[in-house]
């Protein structure tokens, strides 16, 4: 547990500076109080992974410190070990309800200590592992795809994934950079740390400082308490910055300057905090080109991008395709407790025809959509609601077709396919605007595959 922040609590200096020598000694990082009073102060300033508190304590008593500690959300909350001289059955009893992980009594030996607290911490970040993976609905990060592509991308997963290398992930929007960030944390000697993640697009200028290295009640109007910034939540984890291109340039000099110095100040304070925390960060955008913008700082593009990675468009991959929309139709039909549906081959040629402007992202919420709006067991091209104006053979890969007459006939639907959406799904008005008999244009339809509820979708 190695870098693990204590924070000890005894009224006696003689005690409070043994334990903080030998806990020091075995790698924890510790602070120490005398009250229970300092301790709560001490709890909303910096993030601590455990607290070793005395129960027996002037003004407020180690019981009523540790139930105040336990109004603390959860995600913040630090595990408590008590420790008395005068410790009896009945208040470990008290101690375990009110959510203490152990009682301790005194004189304190090392080897009783240290075990202690290593298993406390370790379930702290078990539960808080566990609690997160609920909330975001995930198991662990699966990279699917058999693509070339995303069969480099997972062996250079697994090269640097144990590293502390900081990382740069590209990608257009949907792609799946998340995902990776998630997936390279997993990999990494820190998964059983925090995985916290900023979105640097999503939160306001005036706001991203304050999220990133909290801040110190009263430092700006409406900071009425302290806050534990999302950098100093990522000690000894992983720090995602997702969007980093949508960083500010006055942002980018405060982050620059905490990865030289693996240090920062909190918005209105004085003092340094240290940190260690593995940076991956993830942009949509060129940053080169916003380099000689002036919109994003080189040195910032240089610190970060010490491993880039690649995440390729949808479009790239498209023999991704089905294995991806098969694992999302499992997904939806299993969450939403509906009967299991099949993919018909048309289906999943439409899907694949599809250039996929949203990527990963926009092919998942097809298939929700699918799962919620259909009730019926096999999912047939009437049942894909995509635009299909945007479905152009020009957009696919040239050598995924085998003919010329594959290429010929992949063209005559798309373009009959987008006359159909232009009338609203009249054939005799698309027939007209194709300059063809009506009668021709259902032939045309039942040779290419068009069914003409399709044509309506």
């Amino acid at each position: 547990m190695k870098n693990a922040r204590v924070l000890i609590v005894d009224d006696e200096p003689g005690i409070r500076a043994s334990l903080r020598g030998v806990l020091e000694d075995e790698g924890y990082c510790c602070e120490a109080v005398e009250s229970g009073e300092q301790c709560l102060e001490e709890l909303a300033r910096k993030s601590y992974e455990l607290v070793l508190l005395d129960v027996w304590l002037p003004g407020i008593d180690g019981m009523e410190t540790l139930a105040r500690i336990q109004e603390i959300p959860f995600a913040d909350r630090p595990q408590v070990v008590l420790i008395s001289g005068h410790g009896t059955i009945e208040t470990a009893v008290k101690a375990t309800k009110l959510g203490a992980f152990d009682f301790l009594e005194k004189p304190l030996t090392i080897e009783k200590v240290t075990v202690v607290l290593h298993n406390a911490i370790q379930q702290r970040r078990l539960e808080l592992e566990v609690s997160r993976l609920k909330e975001s609905g995930e198991n662990l990060p699966r990279i699917i795809g058999e693509s070339v592509p995303m069969k480099a991308l997972r062996q250079q997963l697994s090269l640097m994934a144990a590293t502390n290398g900081r990382v740069l992930i590209f990608g257009e929007s949907g792609t799946g950079k998340e995902l990776i960030a998630h997936a390279i944390h997993a990999a990494s000697p820190r998964a059983s740390e925090a995985f916290i993640e900023v979105n640097c697009a999503a939160i306001p200028e005036e706001l991203i400082e304050s999220e990133l290295f909290g801040h110190r009640k009263g430092s700006f109007a409406g900071a009425v308490e302290d806050k534990i910034g999302k950098l100093q939540k990522a000690h000894g984890g992983t720090l995602f910055l997702d969007e980093v291109g949508d960083m500010s340039l006055k942002t980018q000099a405060k982050v620059l300057r905490a990865l030289d110095e693996q240090r920062f100040e909190p918005v209105g304070a004085s003092e340094h905090l240290k940190v260690d925390a593995r940076v991956v960060a993830s942009t949509n955008k060129n940053l080169e080109e916003e380099i000689e913008r002036g919109n994003f700082r080189e040195d910032l593009f240089y610190r970060l991008n010490v491993i880039p990675f690649h995440v390729p468009p949808l479009r790239e991959r498209t023999e991704d395709i089905r294995l991806l929309a098969e694992h999302f139709l499992n997904e939806f039909t299993t969450s939403y407790g509906r009967k299991p549906k099949e993919l018909t081959e048309d289906a999943l040629q439409v899907l694949e025809a599809y250039p996929w402007p949203g990527n990963v992202r926009e092919l998942r919420n097809l298939m929700e959509r699918i799962v919620i709006m259909n009730p019926q067991t096999r999912i047939d091209a009437r049942h894909i609601p995509l635009d299909r104006s945007r479905r152009a053979v020009f957009d696919r890969p040239i050598d995924q077709f085998g003919s010329l007459q594959e290429v010929r006939e992949a063209a005559e639907r798309d373009y009959i396919l987008k006359k159909l959406e232009e009338s609203k799904g009249n054939v005799t008005r698309a027939a007209e605007l194709l300059g063809l008999e009506r009668s021709h244009l259902y032939r045309k339809m039942k040779a290419l595959g068009i069914a003409p509820k399709e044509s309506g979708a």
